[in-house]
């Protein structure tokens, strides 16, 4: 049972590094950008929730109605993300934009950091029905949401990026980015609701964060970021069912070591199993090697 409970926490986080990597995976599968910024809009994600709490209660409305809040004003930040940062430089080589995603990550840092001081603030519990008990195993509801919410959120984005227009024409932009627009394809609309989509997905991911550890602060999205890229790397990076698989794998792989191995060396070994991954399979789990002419 204890491996059991294990599983099941490994699966909450994984669902949300998940999350965070398709935004990551996303924006490197159209335009072949790694936007280092992507993880301090998860921050930003939760302090808009924290602030919008507080006007939903004096409101009298539900607070989950914060997860709207932050996900819109998070999309609303990754389309001006790219279009005042990223868009200029589009022809310019790759580690310009690299560059610049690491100005936009610590900018947004420092901006929150002054806008709401240093110190780590509260974040209201948002599930309070009891956990379900089947023996000694115990899944608390949050996780339950975190787990349930998340694969039906990638599988939607699945079937989205698959069937609808607007998701063929993201695919279409990421295989050939001048054959798309020979098409007739809008390609900074396709590119900015890209941004949209991802930046969306890590203000969801964000709350479910906060519902496991309640604490937000300005660097919380350092590390939280950086792990949800090893799960893209992980999974194959640029391949959307990738970095679901790589997520869920990076979370089962850091809860069963910090119950069976030790909390210190968790991080140790979760990049330990990318340099291992890759080692064997370059490309990622997912990933296809492409060969290039030269």
């Amino acid at each position: 049972m204890e491996f059991i409970q294990q599983v099941i926490n490994g699966l909450q986080l994984g669902s949300i590094y998940a999350l965070v990597a398709l935004g990551y995976t996303m924006v490197y599968g159209i335009i072949k950008l790694i936007n280092f910024a992507h993880g301090e809009i998860i921050m930003v994600g939760a302090y808009i929730a924290l602030t919008s709490v507080s006007f939903l209660v004096q409101m009298g409305l539900p607070i989950w109605l914060c997860v709207f809040v932050a996900v819109v004003f998070c999309a609303i930040l990754g389309i001006l993300t790219e279009r005042i940062a990223y868009r200029p430089l589009r022809n310019s080589p790759r580690l310009t934009s690299l560059i610049t995603a690491i100005g936009i990550s610590f900018l947004l840092q420092n901006a929150f950091m002054l806008i709401y001081s240093p110190t780590p603030k509260p974040f209201p519990k948002m599930v309070t029905a009891a956990p379900i008990t089947v023996g000694s195993l115990q899944i608390s509801m949050s996780a339950l949401l975190t787990i349930v919410i998340s694969i039906v959120i990638m599988l939607v984005l699945q079937i989205f990026i698959q069937k609808n227009r607007l998701g063929k024409a993201m695919r279409a932009v990421s295989e050939d980015y001048g054959a798309a627009q020979l098409m007739g394809i809008n390609i900074n609309h396709t590119i900015s609701l890209t941004f949209a989509i991802g930046s969306g997905l890590a203000a969801v991911a964000a709350i479910f964060y906060c519902m496991s550890y309640p604490l937000v602060e300005y660097t919380m999205g350092t590390m939280l970021g950086l792990k949800a890229f090893v799960a893209a790397v992980l999974g194959g990076i640029g391949v959307i069912p990738g970095a679901m698989i790589g997520g869920l794998v990076l979370g089962i792989v850091e809860s069963l070591t910090k119950a069976y191995i030790s909390t210190q060396l968790a991080d140790a070994v979760t990049f330990g199993v990318l340099i291992v991954v890759l080692i064997f399979r370059p490309a990622g789990i997912m990933g296809k090697n492409t060969k290039e002419k030269v």
